[in-house]
């Protein structure tokens, strides 16, 4: 039997957020009022057709002009009983949704990770630093290029909400975990309806090529479904992986704290 805590990191942080801007950027751009001045979504994360654990995303104005993204990820179920998940991740961002910084605290089983990014706007650098906490060691320590304006891994999600693409158009947007910097292409699929513990939403569907050494190495496919509405809330993300992991889906469970 595959074990999934063997490749788990890593993958519920990509489907929590896995959702890049589909537009090059030129210069920072600051988003239209479109986006919540606050916001908290709860997602279930269902791996193998089992409840494998809870996603939720808060979001919010930090100080006079940016934003603070939180992500909370914990298992559950069976998958808690072979491999305890207690994640936190943050991120701040500007006004133009241009990423600052980002930290994540790991706590994945007997594993207790620090991994710190730093992203560069003048020297155009992110800076990655990861620690083992247990051991009081540094595990990775590096920098990328970056371009002018890049979007992490949570701020890219809130910078698609923002756009207005039509079904069958294509884009691009620089992209960093801080270990690696790419322009990640979205492909906006087709409208479908999407049943979820939070209702039935008219969607419409994305492609985003995050996979496939783009920013991750593994190999699979990254979908997101946005409400066809003027809130364009995410209430689906699903990244399918090989035959061996399988397929591993996020729904909107509610929204509200």
């Amino acid at each position: 039997m595959v074990s999934f805590p063997r490749h788990r990191r890593g993958l519920v942080l990509l489907l929590a957020s896995a959702c890049p801007a589909v537009y090059s950027f030129q210069s920072v751009v600051v988003p239209p009022p479109t986006l919540p001045s606050s916001e908290d979504l709860h997602y279930s994360i269902e791996w193998r057709l089992i409840n494998a654990g809870k996603a939720h995303l808060s979001w919010g104005a930090a100080g006079a002009s940016g934003f603070q993204t939180n992500l909370h990820l914990e298992s559950a179920g069976l998958v808690s009983r072979l491999f305890k998940v207690d994640d936190e991740y943050t991120s701040t961002l500007d006004e133009g949704l241009c990423a600052h910084s980002s930290f994540m605290t790991t706590r994945e089983g007997n594993r207790r990770r620090e991994t710190k990014v730093t992203f560069d706007t003048e020297r155009r650098k992110a800076s990655y630093l990861e620690r083992d906490t247990v051991k009081n060691t540094v595990l990775t320590s590096s920098e990328v290029d970056i371009p002018a304006c890049v979007a992490d891994i949570i701020g890219g999600l809130y910078r698609m909400r923002t756009l207005n693409l039509d079904v069958g158009q294509t884009g691009q947007v620089p992209m960093s975990d801080g270990k690696k910097s790419a322009l990640a292409r979205v492909d906006s699929l087709r409208r479908e309806t999407i049943r979820t513990p939070a209702g039935t939403f008219k969607t419409v569907r994305y492609e985003a090529y995050l996979l496939n050494n783009v920013i991750y190495r593994r190999s699979g496919r990254v979908y997101i479904w946005l409400t066809d509405d003027h809130a364009r809330l995410p209430v689906q993300i699903q990244v399918r992986l090989q035959l061996t992991i399988g397929t591993i889906t996020l729904q909107l469970e509610k929204e509200g704290k």
